[in-house]
């Protein structure tokens, strides 16, 4: 696995969290996309960039290893940032209140939370 991208991508999720938390403090919803939504939209496509090559790097790596590890439990680490993210936006966009950042926090903050799980999965911790 690429070491420094984890902590990348676990910067990124909190930074659009804290976002997300000035968007219900500033009464905004996501859409209309005005500029605070244009950004925190732009930030959330690179996270999900990033989670594409970390999970792309992670099967790779997964193929490669003669490790003893929870195959299955690391891909499901793998694939769960990566569609809870995409998710995440397509019903903050259906939401039109306040609230509407409130599922990007969730889904920002649980982004860490699975990639911490993946580096103890990979790290041989059951």
């Amino acid at each position: 696995m690429i070491d420094v991208l984890p902590t990348v991508l676990t910067v990124l999720a909190l930074l659009a969290a804290a976002w997300s938390v000035l968007l219900i403090a500033l009464d905004t919803p996501l859409l209309p996309l005005k500029k605070l939504s244009w950004t925190l939209v732009g930030g959330l496509a690179v996270l999900e960039l990033g989670l594409l090559v970390q999970a792309v790097a992670g099967i790779v790596s997964l193929l490669g290893t003669d490790r003893d590890i929870e195959r299955w439990s690391f891909i499901g680490y793998l694939a769960g940032p990566v569609v809870i993210l995409p998710v995440a936006v397509l019903w903050s966009a259906a939401e039109r209140t306040r609230w509407s950042a409130g599922v990007l926090v969730v889904a920002c903050l649980s982004v860490p939370v699975m990639i911490l799980r993946l580096g103890q999965i990979w790290a041989g911790h059951a």
